[in-house]
């Protein structure tokens, strides 16, 4: 059966619930808000709903239920490959199954029809200053192609209809995800690499056909196919996905909505952690005249930096009470394809000795790495070694998540977003200060 069939049984069935949860329970309450968490960011409030993922202090994101090792484990694997398809990651996302060889080729076969971008993308693109930020060539590419949604194309008709606007916003969804690989490697390319693009290859998967529009050889597709797999989604709440959500919310195309997720991916304190992980480690390096990262050494370096009452950058989680699962599966990949390289081994002394040193100084209530500690020195390894663009990277992979949140967000009818807001004076009156 077709991903199409198989998802729109999934809504057919789903639908019931929430109906029932608004028209029975809509008065129950679920949390109280506080004045420090309104303009604490929100952080904390319980007020989105997704089912495409969620956030398990203990067991890091899970994957419409499953955690990372299970999903690495289950999903179906190119032959001779260690990591899952990204069509495979796709199909559950969407529809909580775990697909067949049959599930993954019926997206493959999808995706494979629309990799090529039209003309008038590569010529915007090419018209920008070759000094723009890749972040910014990224999100204009996508909202260039509003043009092409078939959501907008359907509204526009006066045919949009509620139970049905969940299927025009899939089909500008799998117009859009295979065209994301294409972008960001068409800005590599073009920007980092003599203007010297590649087209894609239709006939491989998302994983392989990415490294060869990268110009990266094997096994380049695996680090691609597990770097999109492990940034896929987060929940609803961080600021990529929440204003995907938050745009589509108005009854925007993908288009719109995912331009604006590139956009609040770009902020320093959302997408770049990554980037200023590695800098930092690369400092490190520096600092310590590139020697052999023995604990000792880097145990002295950690503390020494504690004590001038600075940080250590990659370590600790607003959620997480355990090592990122994410990080293990990247420190899993490094130990078998790059355990001699330098970078590395800073990374991965770094992990033995700092979880130690941060609960015995009391300074982070989650002492242990999260993604970022380690996903740009895999990156570095294999030739990507320009900073600015491990952001495009990440909003590949995000897109996967994002787009089937939407989906489902159009599928079962969700609201335009509109919070209410108080002023100051409110909020003191409540508060008992005046």
């Amino acid at each position: 059966m077709a991903l199409k069939d198989v998802l729109a049984k999934k809504i057919d069935e789903f639908r019931p619930r929430v109906v029932k949860l608004l028209k029975e329970y809509g008065d129950t309450k679920v949390d109280e808000v506080t004045i420090k968490q309104m303009y604490g960011g929100m952080r904390g409030i319980k007020c989105l709903v997704t089912d495409i993922s969620y956030l398990d202090p203990q067991e890091g994101i899970r994957f419409r239920g499953y955690t990372i090792p299970e999903v690495l484990e289950k999903l179906p694997k190119p032959a001779g490959k260690e990591e899952p398809y990204d069509e495979g990651q796709f199909y559950l996302l969407l529809t909580g199954d775990i697909p067949t060889e049959e599930d993954v080729a019926d997206v493959q076969a999808e995706f494979s029809k629309r990799y090529e971008l039209p003309q008038y993308v590569i010529d915007i693109l090419r018209s920008l200053p070759r000094d723009t930020h890749p972040m910014s060539m990224f999100s204009a590419a996508v909202v260039a192609m509003q043009r092409e949604s078939k959501f907008f194309k359907t509204y526009d008709e006066g045919k949009l209809d509620k139970m049905t606007a969940w299927e025009p916003m899939y089909e500008d969804v799998l117009d859009l995800l295979p065209k994301m690989a294409t972008i960001g490697a068409y800005i590599y390319r073009m920007k980092y690499k003599n203007d010297t693009p590649i087209a894609p290859d239709p006939k491989l998967d998302y994983g392989s056909n990415f490294a060869h529009m990268m110009g990266i050889d094997e096994p380049y597709d695996d680090v691609a196919r597990l770097y999109f797999l492990l940034h896929s989604d987060h929940e609803s709440g961080n600021v990529s996905a929440h204003t995907g959500h938050l745009v589509a919310s108005g009854l925007a195309d993908i288009y719109y909505a995912v331009s604006a997720m590139i956009d609040g991916l770009a902020g320093p304190l959302h997408g770049l952690a990554n980037q200023e992980t590695l800098k930092w480690i690369q400092g490190m390096m520096k600092d310590l005249n590139y020697q052999e990262p023995t604990r000792e050494v880097l145990a002295k370096y950690a503390k020494d930096l504690l004590a001038r009452g600075q940080v250590i950058p990659g370590y600790g989680h607003a959620v997480l009470r355990q090592t990122d699962p994410r990080y293990m599966a990247q420190r899993e990949f490094a130990l078998k394809h790059m355990p001699d390289d330098l970078t590395f081994k800073y990374v991965s002394g770094l992990f033995e000795v700092v979880p130690d040193i941060l609960k015995a100084a009391g300074k982070a209530k989650n002492p242990w790495p999260n993604v970022d500690a380690h996903s740009g020195c895999i990156q570095w390894h294999y030739g990507v070694q320009e900073y600015d663009f491990y952001t495009c990277l990440f909003s590949i992979g995000r897109a996967f998540g994002v787009t089937s949140n939407i989906i489902w967000d159009r599928a079962v009818g969700q609201a335009i977003e509109r919070p209410k807001s108080l002023t100051t004076d409110m909020l003191e009156e409540i508060a008992g200060i005046k």
